[in-house]
């Protein structure tokens, strides 16, 4: 603290010294203008009053002048006249008793009494103002000397603009050499602080910066002040525990990235750690095995790296924050004279502060799951058709059967006919629903596409499950976001999807209950939605709804296809399908179909 407060007295002196000597020149201005405006107005104020009582006593001389020449003048006038003009010289003589400098109307005031001591000798004084007789001589000194007041007033008029432009030049000069003075000061003071404090804290600025590029051995400056050497050494000390702390930090970061590394490399799945720029940082052993590096191929493109140019597409979508559309296809690679199968994601890696620093891609072998995947196809779509023939000639059997067979229907004999019935119906839906997702999964549907209108596809689902809705007395609402496009669709296949939907809604939302189908347009795409407030599916089970063969929920039926069904379906529209569930708050299944 004590060092600060010496710091603060020296700057404080300083720049207290620079303002006293700035306000003691402008005090002096301002005393010195003041004064010469107070003159100036004061000789105005005189001049003018002298001026213009010179022009009313010359009017009322030439008067009385007049007055004198016309033989048959009013005499009373003339003494007015005359009392008027005395007047005036006493108020000129009691002027120039309050102000030095003036005489004139005291010689006027003298010879106007002249004047008219000779008018009253002289018998006729309209005859006799010839200058050279007394009355004309008393008459041109009297006006001589109201010309010369005037002359006079003009006089002290000049005189007093080369006063004031003198002490204007004075006051300039005095106003100059003040700030000559705290030019100088400034100047002294300026230099004081910059070679006391200015280049001690630059060479530390110059310190800092090196700091601040890892170079933590720097020269520290040693200085006359001591406040500023102990900022020195404070900041030498920073700089000694900086570098600990780097090296702390090293240490920690190589271990933290050994054991990355270690993780990486153990995992069983193939990494790629790509840049921001789209360049391959970082593979590890399981990737470059699955790929058939014998060595790694960093700092070039995805694209490039694999002979992919469609990945450099993708890639750059994820980094600029979007995401894929649908799963993207395998990478099918020859490896070893060996067709290898690749399944792939890209993720992006973000920055903690939320920008997006890089992506990572993950390989994972499906060779083996795919030919699973094609045996298991071509088992399910050859059982199928081997299932059909006879199960069709059963159910027709059967029909016969019970046409023949009449039963009361309070009997066991008319209850086991129906199960027949009812079981023979859900096997050939299930022979129908095999053949129909292999047929999906092959490539061998083929959809009949033609312009669909949404508000209709939606008003004959309802209508179709009108029956169901009324006998669990659910609430069936449509809500459309108008406009909606027209879609090149299969209806057919649509309504497959929608009743599948539907079913399922229906199925697990309790009595007067409620069911909302929404639809609306989404940039590209028109989005179509199913959503409930039944018993909703747990957060485990909904990765796995769209699988084949798996059912989830309480309320179990079938073979587990028919969601599988409707995922394929509307891929190869060309669309997405998902669902939105909260347990015990309902489900929402929707569609993505492009426009």
């Amino acid at each position: 603290m004590k060092w600060t407060m010496k710091l603060r007295t020296r700057l404080f002196l300083s720049i207290s010294a620079l303002m006293t000597v700035a306000l003691l020149g402008l005090t002096l201005g301002l005393v010195s203008v003041q004064q010469m405006s107070s003159a100036q107005q004061r000789l105005i104020r005189d001049n003018a009053f002298v001026l213009d009582l010179g022009l009313k006593l010359r009017q009322n001389l030439g008067e009385q002048l007049t007055l004198v020449l016309d033989e048959k003048g009013d005499g009373q006038q003339l003494e007015v006249l005359q009392q008027q003009f005395q007047t005036l010289l006493d108020e000129g003589l009691q002027h120039e008793r309050q102000t030095d400098g003036y005489a004139g109307f005291s010689k006027a005031s003298s010879d106007y009494q002249t004047f008219l001591q000779v008018m009253r000798e002289t018998p006729s004084p309209g005859k006799s103002l010839s200058p050279d007789l007394p009355l004309g001589a008393a008459f041109n000194a009297l006006r001589s000397d109201l010309i010369g007041s005037h002359k006079q007033a003009l006089e002290h008029i000049t005189d007093s603009e080369q006063v004031a432009r003198a002490r204007a030049l004075m006051v300039s000069g005095a106003l100059g050499l003040v700030g000559l003075a705290v030019l100088v000061l400034g100047f002294i003071t300026a230099h004081g602080i910059a070679r006391r404090f200015g280049q001690p804290i630059e060479a530390l600025a110059k310190a800092a910066d090196q700091i601040g590029q890892g170079n933590y051995d720097v020269t520290l400056p040693v200085t006359p002040a001591h406040e500023i050497n102990q900022l020195t050494r404070r900041f030498g000390l920073m700089a000694e525990a900086l570098r600990k702390h780097q090296a702390t930090n090293v240490d920690e970061l190589l271990a933290g990235q050994q054991r990355l590394q270690a993780v990486l490399d153990s995992i069983d799945d193939g990494l790629l750690i790509i840049d921001r720029q789209g360049l391959l940082e970082h593979l590890n052993p399981v990737a470059q095995r699955q790929l058939g590096w014998e060595t790694p191929r960093l700092g070039i493109g995805l694209g490039d790296a694999l002979k992919r140019p469609e990945l450099d597409d993708q890639l750059r979508l994820i980094l600029r924050g979007g995401s894929l559309e649908r799963a993207p296809e395998d990478l099918s690679l020859e490896i070893e004279e060996e067709t290898r199968l690749l399944a792939y994601s890209l993720t992006p890696v973000c920055h903690p502060q939320g920008q997006i620093i890089g992506a990572v891609m993950v390989l994972h072998d499906v060779t083996e799951q795919r030919a699973f995947e094609r045996v298991r196809s071509e088992f399910v779509l050859r059982a199928s058709h081997e299932l059909r023939t006879p199960v069709t000639g059963m159910h027709m059997a059967f029909g016969l059967l019970r046409e023949r067979l009449k039963f009361p229907a309070e009997t066991r004999e008319h209850d086991l006919l129906e199960t027949i019935g009812e079981e023979m119906q859900r096997l050939t839906q299930l022979i129908n629903d095999l053949l129909n997702f292999s047929r999906y999964q092959s490539g061998l549907q083929k959809l009949q596409l033609e312009p669909c209108a949404i508000d209709e596809l939606l008003e004959r689902a309802c209508g179709r499950f009108a029956p169901m809705l009324d006998d669990k007395q659910i609430d069936l609402q449509i809500e459309l976001v108008t406009p909606l496009p027209r879609i090149q669709a299969d209806p057919a296949q649509l309504d497959r999807v929608l009743d599948n939907l539907l079913d399922n809604a229906i199925r697990h939302t309790a009595s007067a209950g409620r069911i909302r189908l929404h639809a609306r347009r989404h940039a590209e795409r028109v989005i179509i939605s199913v959503e409930d407030n039944g018993e909703g599916i747990a957060y485990g089970q909904q990765g796995r709804i769209f699988e084949p063969f798996v059912q989830v929920g309480r309320k179990k039926g079938g073979a587990g296809l028919g969601l599988a069904l409707c995922k394929e379906i509307v891929q190869l529209h060309g669309g997405r399908m998902g669902v939105y569930s909260r347990p015990g708050q309902g489900t929402q299944f929707y569609m993505a179909l492009p426009v």
